[in-house]
């Protein structure tokens, strides 16, 4: 598959390193420091290339969306329409600051990118976790939690992140994305380590309505 990165940061950039591992194709763009592009490129070998953000939307069969959060208007501006296209969205508000209440941050970015079936993931373990924990035995996988509005996107999402070496577990559409956005708060998913068999039941329990059972507290905490 292509992917299109926007913005191979911490997150992006190891996003990048797993997908291109795993056989899928990646082009990285928009970085304050161009050069740090064309070393990621060269490090990750001959499944990477570089260009600007318009190149990795037209680019990608999917778009991974991995900027800061008071740049996204400008990412977006560059990379111009993302219509039909599949956006996994990584990007943290850190607080409410700027939504409109009663919506999520995924709920606004999908209105910022009109056409496109934004995803939320990606976004709730620390990229250092990730690029530790990534590729464990079945049962022990890091989950990645997603969300979104489109049940196809969403499973495309979910193949990525098993390629990837995590376990993906679906929380439902991007109205139910609050308990995966930033801050750590208790009855939270952000910043908490899950396995599968812990995703389920939480899942299960936002569901119902219920609150989310505690999770084990792991040596290898992904909140560190």
């Amino acid at each position: 598959m292509k992917i299109g990165i926007i913005g191979p940061g911490r997150i992006g950039g190891n996003a990048a390193r797993l997908f291109a591992a795993a056989g899928h194709d990646v082009l990285l763009s928009f970085s304050r420091v161009p050069e740090r592009l064309d070393e990621l490129a060269a490090a990750i070998g001959e499944r990477a290339r570089v260009g600007s953000p318009a190149d990795a939307a037209d680019f990608g069969e999917v778009v991974f969306f991995s900027v800061p959060w008071g740049t996204i208007p400008e990412a977006l501006a560059q990379s111009g329409p993302l219509r039909d296209k599949i956006v996994i969205d990584t990007t943290n508000t850190y607080g409410r600051r700027g939504l409109p209440a009663g919506m999520t941050g995924a709920q606004f970015n999908a209105q910022r990118m009109p056409g496109a079936s934004l995803v939320k993931g990606f976004n709730t373990l620390t990229s250092g976790f990730q690029a530790a924990q990534a590729g464990r035995p079945a049962g022990q996988r890091v989950v990645l939690f997603v969300c979104g509005d489109s049940q196809h996107a969403k499973d495309v999402v979910s193949e990525l992140i098993t390629d990837a070496g995590f376990a993906p577990a679906d929380i439902g559409g991007l109205a139910d994305s609050a308990p995966m956005e930033a801050p750590r708060r208790p009855g939270a998913l952000y910043g908490e380590e899950y396995r599968p068999t812990e995703a389920l039941e939480a899942v299960a329990a936002l569901r119902a309505g219920r609150p989310i059972p505690a999770t084990p507290q792991y040596t290898d905490s992904g909140w560190d």
